[in-house]
């Protein structure tokens, strides 16, 4: 199209209020939240970018399915479709539904790790990351150089390093018992893996003997980056491109709170026959019978009919056009964000625009504060409280000290998004001012969930 203004492809169906509050009130909300921004009552949140999960407005087409839902225990009409819709597009074997994805983690990795073993990935997200930590095998990063660098605009940032794969492949294989690749790269600013990337590192694992998994929240966004962006892609569809991406895995993990377009729901899909059976027994003790996985009849239906939403490429042009136009927005105020802009979020960087403020005292929380008080915007540090802390109790800096304002699809439109762009200016303008935070409780793992903080020079 010629015309330059980004229109949704959607018509708005019913409505939800926001509520409108005053900087005061929210000063006094985050302080009884203990400064956390998970912990903060939604009624207070004006603009909630906190997760992209579960947050997005299902369709017309999707509550009608909700309405043809079956509820029958064992062998429902319902799992038949969800189960058909799984295998049309990603094509594997054996689909193991459950309540979301963190669930699938656990079994999977309850199946494959323990201790002495290690998960490579490109990144691993934070639950990923705990999941894999809980059963005693040790959660190794080793993304591309391209995506340590915030500044660089290179198109697939999110690739795994094939040569440090390699390395590692060689000397510790056997204590490898599966390959991660997040697809978009959640944690290293919502980044695209190339399918040469994929292609390269399923050829790397089976000479090895080791199957790669798909970590594949947000697989049709990935999907249209490579139309986008590698050549011999231009001219195929989404599906076939995630048919090919697939092709390329043993297995994958998935949150339906994502690019499915739930509210709820997950799977976990392989074509060992081995892994699957012990994942269906886990799934047994601890989520449900294995034609519903902890999830309603009807969920699996809206999961079913979402599948087939998030591969329109009307849609998909809308998702990545209009999360760019965020990032352009901060990118002309010289507001310091990851580039190219992700997928589903703008990831902005705590570290560069708050460089007086040491990691271990959250830079990154400390803006995601800032954006709360000053306008309501709730996102969600990706720094030094979520990856700053080792399983042995040991705490270091994180690699990249971000803050990611992840999109709910389908929710908020542009006027909501030039807000949003109005706060950042706001919290540029008192940058310098903003101080750091020390942490006062925090749990043994996924801390950044419910800890408390202070700030810095508070004794409180």
């Amino acid at each position: 199209m010629a015309y330059q203004t980004i229109i949704e492809p959607f018509r708005i169906h019913s409505v939800e209020p926001i509520p409108m509050t005053t900087r005061e009130q929210r000063q006094e909300a985050i302080r009884a939240a203990h400064y956390n921004l998970f912990q903060l009552p939604a009624r207070n949140v004006m603009i909630d970018l906190l997760t992209d999960s579960g947050t997005g407005a299902m369709s017309r087409d999707q509550w009608a399915a909700i309405q043809h839902g079956d509820e029958s225990y064992a062998g429902s009409p319902s799992w038949e479709i969800f189960e058909t819709a799984v295998h049309e597009l990603f094509g594997f074997a054996h689909i193991i539904p459950t309540h979301q994805g963190r669930a699938a983690e656990r079994i999977l990795f309850s199946v494959l790790g323990g201790p002495g073993k290690i998960v490579p990935a490109n990144t691993h997200f934070d639950t990923t990351r705990a999941n894999v930590e809980y059963t005693g095998a040790q959660a190794v990063d080793l993304p591309c150089p391209e995506g340590l660098d915030p500044e660089l605009s290179a198109p697939f940032k999110g690739n795994i390093n094939i040569a440090a794969l390699e390395q590692l492949l060689t000397k510790r294989a056997g204590d490898i018992p599966a390959v991660i690749l997040t697809v978009t790269n959640n944690s290293g600013g919502g980044q695209p893996v190339s399918m040469e990337n994929i292609r390269a590192t399923s050829m790397l694992c089976h000479r090895f003997g080791v199957p790669l998994y798909l970590d594949s929240c947000r697989f049709a966004e990935n999907a249209w980056f490579i139309r986008l962006r590698e050549p011999g892609y231009h001219t195929k569809s989404v599906t076939e491109i995630v048919h090919e991406m697939y092709s390329w895995a043993d297995g994958m993990t998935m949150s339906a709170k994502k690019d499915p377009m739930a509210n709820i729901g997950g799977w976990l899909a392989t074509n060992d026959t081995a892994i699957a059976d012990q994942a269906r027994t886990m799934l047994i003790l601890t989520e449900g019978f294995p034609t519903y996985g902890g999830l309603a009849g009807r969920d699996l239906e809206a999961i079913a009919q979402g599948l087939r939403e998030a591969v329109s490429h009307d849609y998909l042009h809308y998702r990545i056009s209009s999360t760019a136009y965020l990032g352009d927005a901060l990118e002309e105020m010289d507001f310091p964000v990851v580039r190219p802009s992700g997928g589903h979020a703008i990831y902005l960087d705590a570290r560069r625009l708050l460089p007086h403020i040491p990691a271990l005292e959250y830079p990154g929380q400390a803006l995601a504060i800032a954006l709360y008080e000053l306008g309501g915007v709730r996102g969600c540090e990706i720094g030094s409280v979520m990856f700053g802390r080792a399983p042995d109790g040991s705490e270091h800096p994180s690699t990249l000290e971000l803050v990611r304002l992840a999109i709910p699809r389908r929710t908020y439109t542009q006027s909501h998004i030039d807000y949003v762009v109005e706060v950042c200016a706001e919290v540029l303008s008192i940058a310098p001012s903003l101080r750091g935070y020390r942490i006062t409780k925090e749990p043994p793992a996924l801390r950044h969930f419910s800890a408390h903080f202070v700030p810095k020079e508070s004794t409180d």
